[in-house]
């Protein structure tokens, strides 16, 4: 169709959105929103240590991230705590909050980075992988519904974390809506 910009190669991602995450400037503010929504419970990781490269520049924030799940879709919300300059405050910086990414859970990580260096994405931030981590990286896409576009490596540990979420939120009665992990 003219006027309609050309479909991303799909084999750049591996399968299907599995996650939104949001980067928010309070996580129990925006956990209440979406609580108010029917959704959840919320599984809350509080003031964790990230550090990746940002930009290409060693970059350490504390971070507390929630998760729950609509159906198959997993909501990841994102507060940053402090003002070190990352992809998250970034995003906030330019007087944004909320949606930030769709992200890709990819079985087979190093041929998905092939894949995404291949296609010429540039990487903006990326870490994991210390002490058996998941790995992840943020990728910005030449176009699309998304400013960001995250690879993460799908493994034991985020099968794990993925399936507790998912089925709590299928049989959730409301019941325990915020629930601490780690």
């Amino acid at each position: 169709m003219p006027g309609l910009p050309s479909a991303v190669d799909p084999n750049i991602l591996p399968g299907v959105v599995r996650q939104n995450g949001y980067v928010v400037r309070d996580i129990d503010t925006a956990i209440a929103a979406w609580l108010s929504l029917g959704v959840g419970p919320w599984y809350v990781l509080r003031e964790r240590r990230q550090a990746g490269l940002y930009r290409g520049q060693d970059c350490e924030v504390t971070v507390s991230v929630a998760f729950a799940n609509s159906g198959d879709l997993q909501l990841e919300l994102i507060q940053q705590h402090g003002d070190t300059p990352s992809i998250y405050t970034e995003f906030l910086d330019s007087g944004q909050e909320g949606y930030h990414q769709l992200a890709f859970w990819a079985p087979d990580f190093d041929a998905t980075m092939s894949s995404v260096a291949a296609a010429g994405w540039p990487v903006v931030w990326s870490g994991g992988g210390e002490d058996g981590g998941t790995r992840y990286a943020y990728f910005e896409p030449p176009a699309g519904p998304a400013t960001i576009i995250e690879i993460m490596e799908l493994n034991p540990a985020t099968e794990g974390m993925a399936k507790l979420v998912r089925e709590a939120a299928a049989g959730w009665d409301g019941t325990d809506p915020v629930r601490a992990i780690g």
